[in-house]
């Protein structure tokens, strides 16, 4: 099933303007659907290309590290390449597509004599290019453009359930700061908490969209599949440390529930510390399976210039596979407690996967994920919890989540107040129609990807 995404554009774009010059690095989550698009976008916009798949073990793959390993020109690479798939080479219409790169670094490598030979275009797509073991041995090319591939946002859902009339009310919404009539906010909210039950994953959206009467329960058991791999991946590829690994993500879900929803390594061991664990935090984000916040101390221009880093949030790159990690020890897939998520009436913290979700929507949008946690016993009027801030231009934006009780905002109330005179758009992001009060946003969730973010 192939469903529209924005990084389609993306991906235009670069062919447009870059595709010359650089080669176009498409980084992702395992599963997040990169092998897919590139290869559609291979097959519309190209006359030929050829796709080597470095993850696998075939007879394609093992010769085509052979080109690289025994031709002694450039030129002789790439005719090789082509031959061995029968591929017709056309200059300026052929794209080389090198799928899981990071397994086979030398072709990274190769990419700067590729770009300087020219002729033709190339793509490349992986996960965890940043650990180590895939770049020790290599020189990193200055000639790729990196772009990063998310799950589907919540627009690209709705395109794929076939509701992109709602999409564009929410749109036409959000552009004139008014609410949707009830009948519609109502629809955006029922649709958006499906949203969070199935994920962005393709793979459980198109379970769920295929699933008939059963349709909760095909997205889960895709779910479960696509965490048991993530699994696998931790034990295989986090060498030397994956139990540490291992134990962060299964914790991910416990720190949401707390109430701070800050990462206390305290609730993994009792002697855990930071300085053993930190390479965990980061392999996940590598991984693009965890998108982690930090805590700025000095809510001013600069930011990232005050980032406490001892103290965290950590949350997961999709929603939908957050959840299905908080029920699974419910056991075997029951489409009564999924339904009672999706219809608000289970009693579960609901506040835990809002905020994941408006996470996972700042984070691809490019936002780097911050928050401001201040403890002042002395002063308790002090004490304030923010849930994110951005840099909107050279204001700062802070962001409150609600799930409920939207109007009592103590915190962000006392952060007006110390820092008004800093401060652009300030936001409540709540499950309440849009309304604007004493200089606060108060925005439905299904909103919060079309805030405009000036860097």
């Amino acid at each position: 099933m192939e469903f529209e995404r924005k990084f389609y554009q993306k991906m235009l774009d670069w062919k447009e303007r870059m595709a010359d010059r650089y080669a176009l690095l498409v980084e992702g989550a395992r599963r997040v659907g990169k092998t897919h698009l590139v290869t559609r976008f291979a097959k519309n916009e190209y006359e030929t290309f050829v796709y080597i798949d470095f993850s696998l073990k075939n007879k394609i793959t093992k010769e085509s590290k052979r080109a690289f390993e025994e031709e002694s020109s450039i030129e002789d690479t790439i005719g090789r390449l082509a031959l061995i798939q029968g591929v017709r080479l056309i200059p300026g219409r052929t794209c080389f597509i090198f799928d899981e790169v990071q397994r086979y670094p030398t072709a990274r490598e190769a990419i700067k004599a590729l770009m300087a030979f020219g002729k033709y275009h190339y793509i490349e797509t992986g996960s965890l290019l940043g650990i180590k073991e895939n770049v020790e041995d290599i020189v990193i090319p200055s000639e790729e453009h990196s772009q990063k591939l998310y799950p589907l946002d919540f627009e690209e859902f709705l395109d794929a359930l076939g509701e992109g009339v709602l999409k564009e009310k929410i749109r036409e919404a959000y552009a004139e700061r008014r609410a949707l009539p009830d009948y519609l906010h109502e629809k955006a909210m029922k649709l958006y908490r499906a949203y969070m039950v199935v994920g962005g994953m393709p793979q459980s959206v198109e379970a769920y969209l295929e699933g008939r009467e059963r349709k909760l329960e095909s997205s889960e058991l895709a779910k479960r599949e696509i965490l048991e791999l993530y699994q696998k991946d931790i034990g295989k590829y986090a060498k030397g440390y994956a139990a540490k690994v291992r134990a962060v993500f299964r914790n991910i879900p416990g720190a949401l529930n707390s109430r701070e929803k800050k990462f206390h390594l305290s609730d993994i061991s009792s002697n855990a510390r930071m300085r053993r664990y930190e390479n965990a935090f980061l392999w996940l984000a590598d991984a693009m399976v965890a998108n982690i916040a930090y805590n700025s101390t000095n809510p001013d221009v600069g930011l990232e210039m005050s980032l406490e880093s001892s103290l965290f949030k950590c949350y997961s790159h999709d929603t939908g596979l957050l959840l299905t990690q908080a029920m699974s020890g419910t056991g075997d897939v029951d489409g009564r407690l999924l339904r009672g998520v999706l219809y608000d009436n289970l009693g579960i913290n609901e506040g835990m996967f809002f905020e994941n979700a408006v996470a996972q929507a700042l984070a691809a949008q490019g936002v780097d994920l911050l928050f401001h946690s201040v403890k002042d016993a002395q002063r308790p009027e002090r004490t304030m919890e923010i849930d994110f801030l951005f840099r909107n231009g050279i204001k700062i934006c802070p962001i409150e989540v609600k799930s409920s009780r939207f109007r009592e905002h103590v915190s962000l109330d006392r952060f007006i107040a110390a820092y008004s005179k800093r401060l652009g758009t300030r936001y409540v992001v709540t499950a309440s129609s849009y309304f604007s009060e004493n200089g606060i946003e108060y925005l439905p969730v299904y909103m919060v990807h079309l805030i405009v973010f000036n860097f």
